[in-house]
């Protein structure tokens, strides 16, 4: 049982990374994109990415819709910390 859970999830990752890498293999360092790859890097469990491409977006995008998502996205990841 324990093998096929870890073969499941290992199928279950494959596919949302091919599902999301597809649409950010053009990622260029727009505010969307940067969202964008952030939410795949928390996926992925690694939060610290996911924080500095926040902070870049906050920082490069300031007026970006996507800075209030970042700023949002920020705070529950430090809620989540505690």
């Amino acid at each position: 049982m324990t093998t096929f859970r870890a073969i499941r999830m290992l199928c279950l990752r494959m596919l949302l990374v091919s599902a999301l890498a597809l649409p950010l293999a053009g990622c260029g360092d727009g505010a969307e994109e940067m969202f964008e790859t952030a939410q795949f890097e928390e996926v992925q469990n690694n939060r610290e990415h996911a924080r500095q491409l926040y902070n870049r977006i906050l920082r490069d995008h300031p007026d970006s819709p996507f800075a209030a998502k970042a700023r949002e996205r920020l705070a529950a990841m430090e809620r989540e910390a505690r």
